[in-house]
């Protein structure tokens, strides 16, 4: 009889695991839901193999990553799902940051804090985004094309303007230039972090306006490799110092950047850090479960938490300009994938 019993419960074991639901009191009090918001970009794939190294570093326990394929509706879902395997943190990058605030507000009533990363949500709560100031791309992008351009005309591929990096980022570029650069004329392509409507977008401006003479890259993760073709296919990729070179300034510090910079096929990047999106989204999310408030001010690790106009907490951690002087500092996390 005995042995029949212990046959019995090790086969339970085995269907229900630590892991599944409905088993009664299987569920593990330390799984972490982590929701991407894609993975068509070299930036998300290295924050993507970050995550399981610095959830060990954390003592985290972590389900497999989620990719929401830059669909809003389907991060909803993927949030609700996450929840129905009743994890106890969830790690999201909003895709919308309006479109995010049903699954924020899912994840309050059932108690399960929130740590969104990288983009900010307009509505809904979170116990703090890990991020980087993004209008200061956008000024450091203005300034380094600024400087080398003087006057004439230059290109900005935007982000998404559906978020809030994508909002940041255009806004410090367009402030900067009409303050500091007013022989500069901006022109826009809203290609929403699609390299399809990047390449579309450019080529249509470049063969209206071929005397263009900068480009500023929101996301060079998604749009590096389609600008080098178009310019390329236009006889007009000059590497930087002769005549003709069309000033770059991007932003992401993918690898294919810095070579892109050490070639002289670029100028600059704006390195936001993968690597530390990744490590203190599971520092903090650790922290957000066991209840442990954050707080403003300055931070132990050379950033500051500020308060959101939605109420927000938001570390903005450090994110270097990136040149030919500096590309190759081991301290860049593009250096070290």
């Amino acid at each position: 009889m005995r042995h029949r019993l212990t046959s019995a419960t090790a086969a339970l074991l085995l269907l229900c695991g630590p892991a599944a639901a409905g088993c009664g009191g299987g569920a593990d009090p330390d799984r972490v839901g982590v929701v991407l918001p894609l993975l068509a970009s070299p930036f998300w794939e290295a924050y993507n193999d970050e995550i399981p190294k610095q959830a060990a570093k954390a003592g985290v326990r972590i389900l497999p990553t989620v990719n929401s394929d830059d669909q809003p509706g389907k991060q909803i879902t993927d949030i609700d799902n996450l929840l129905a395997q009743e994890v106890k943190g969830l790690v999201v990058t909003p895709v919308d940051s309006a479109a995010i605030g049903p699954g924020l507000n899912a994840a309050r009533r059932a108690h399960v804090p929130v740590v969104a990363v990288d983009v900010a949500p307009d509505r809904g709560k979170v116990a703090i985004v890990v991020r980087a100031d993004n209008r200061a791309y956008g000024v450091k992008a203005c300034r380094s094309l600024g400087d080398a351009v003087r006057r004439g005309t230059v290109v900005q591929i935007q982000g998404d303007l559906a978020s809030t990096n994508g909002r940041d980022r255009t806004a410090g570029f367009d402030r900067c230039m009409a303050r500091h650069y007013p022989d500069i004329k901006v022109l826009d392509v809203p290609a929403a972090w699609q390299a399809e409507r990047a390449a579309a977008g450019l080529e249509a401006l470049y063969s209206a306006h071929p005397g263009i003479k900068g480009i500023y890259l929101q996301a060079g993760g998604v749009y590096l490799a389609p600008t080098l073709r178009t310019l390329q296919s236009h006889h007009a990729l000059v590497p930087v110092g002769r005549r003709g070179h069309i000033t770059i300034v991007s932003n992401d510090g993918i690898p294919q950047e810095l070579t892109a910079i050490r070639e002289g096929l670029i100028d600059a990047t704006v390195s936001q850090p993968a690597n530390l999106y990744a490590a203190y989204a599971m520092r903090y999310i650790k922290r957000a479960m066991a209840g442990k408030p954050f707080r403003v001010g300055p931070t132990r690790h050379d950033s500051t938490i500020v308060r959101l106009p939605g109420g927000n907490l938001e570390d903005q951690l450090p994110a270097p300009l990136v040149t030919r002087a500096n590309v190759d500092s081991r301290s860049l996390w593009g250096n070290q994938v």
